[in-house]
């Protein structure tokens, strides 16, 4: 009880039940076949960048404070562990391990570390950095946690592990958050959005939030197990699915305009949160603390742009609230940030997302 007590201190509030990158795996997941779907090869490179997301806003990792890191794109800025207790997580753990282990020699980038640990290197020397069977690791954790159960599955020629959904709620928790997020009419953020009890929410966010990032009402604010960053959790494991392909699996329930405007506030998401600080685009000024014009992720962002573009010149983009709901979440976001603009590992964060916005072009 000490040791979680003093980790809730470390990161600044309660840790869920669920990592991102489970709960990527839980949308990703086919609910009666237990297995996930072949074609996808972008899943394992998002994962990988989940991975050090989740070691950020615990607090393990942050970039190194450079003052000419802002030459360069937040992906590719310098990685270092600042805290090397272990989490209690079996994946971040080995990450944490090779990061550290290998910062004595070398500190990397951000996109450096993504793609060694999803093996996309030609240097035979850093084979050893890939995370191997991540994903059958991650689904084995969730029949742990009792969401999942595994079973025995006869593909033709041999037998394999599948991992049908038990909880039904669990995934649906999920789903839920993702839908209205992405269909949010108001700067104020849904409470269900971040997983706040409807007993919690009185009036969702942004209106009046703690810096804790629960706001909007007393219940919300004064409850004592407050989850650790509840927004930029749920804004990265939103991007996260988007960038694993696995973001539709939660639009069941839409009709194709809906999807396609869930889609493109998704890619307004992104585009606010992979520059640091979030929300500050590229060539608005943003002075000594933010991300100025000259640096070279405009491709990405140009690409996201053109491709927000042909939806709304084929019609499948009307989404009239979409501005007011993103400013909503960069502005509670931001409060979530320990020191504001000098919060090195929300930095990292960003960095992450910004590789991940240009995976098509990566892989």
């Amino acid at each position: 009880m000490e040791q979680a007590a003093g980790e809730e201190a470390r990161v600044g509030g309660k840790l869920p039940k669920l990592t991102i990158m489970e709960e990527i795996m839980l949308l990703a997941v086919k609910d009666k076949q237990g297995y996930l779907s072949f074609w996808n090869d972008n899943i394992s490179y998002a994962l990988r960048g989940c991975i050090l997301i989740e070691l950020a806003l615990r607090r393990r990792i942050a970039l190194v404070r450079d003052p000419n890191r802002r030459r360069v794109t937040p992906g590719e800025r310098i990685v270092e562990v600042i805290d090397d207790r272990q989490t209690g997580e079996t994946i971040l753990d080995e990450a944490l391990r090779l990061m550290k282990g290998q910062q004595d020699i070398e500190k990397l980038s951000v996109n450096t570390w993504i793609d060694l640990m999803s093996g996309e290197t030609w240097n035979v020397m850093k084979v050893g950095f890939q995370l191997k069977q991540v994903r059958e690791r991650l689904l084995k954790g969730l029949v742990d946690k009792g969401i999942l159960r595994t079973e025995k599955r006869n593909f033709l020629l041999f037998d394999m592990a599948t991992h049908p959904l038990a909880d039904v709620r669990a995934k649906e928790s999920v789903i839920n958050r993702v839908v209205a997020l992405l269909t949010s009419t108001t700067s104020a953020i849904p409470p269900v959005a971040i997983n706040i009890p409807p007993a919690d929410s009185r009036g969702g966010l942004g209106d009046g939030s703690s810096s804790g990032g629960l706001g909007g009402g007393g219940g919300a604010e004064k409850e004592k197990d407050t989850v650790q960053c509840r927004v930029t959790r749920t804004v990265c494991m939103v991007c996260a699915a988007y960038a694993g392909s696995v973001l539709d699996n939660a639009f069941g329930r839409l009709g194709y305009e809906d999807r396609e405007a869930a889609f493109g506030r998704c890619d307004d998401i992104l585009s606010e949160f992979c520059v640091w600080p979030f929300g500050v685009q590229e060539g608005s000024g943003s002075g000594s603390g933010g991300f100025g014009s000259s640096t070279p992720s405009s491709a990405s962002a140009a690409s996201r742009r053109a491709s927000l573009a042909n939806r709304i010149a084929t019609g499948g983009s009307n989404d009239p609230y979409g501005r007011e709901s993103v400013l909503g979440l960069v502005a509670e976001a931001r409060k979530e940030a320990k020191g504001g603009e000098d919060d090195l590992g929300f930095e990292l964060v960003a960095g992450v997302l910004e590789v991940l916005g240009r995976l098509d072009s990566l892989l």
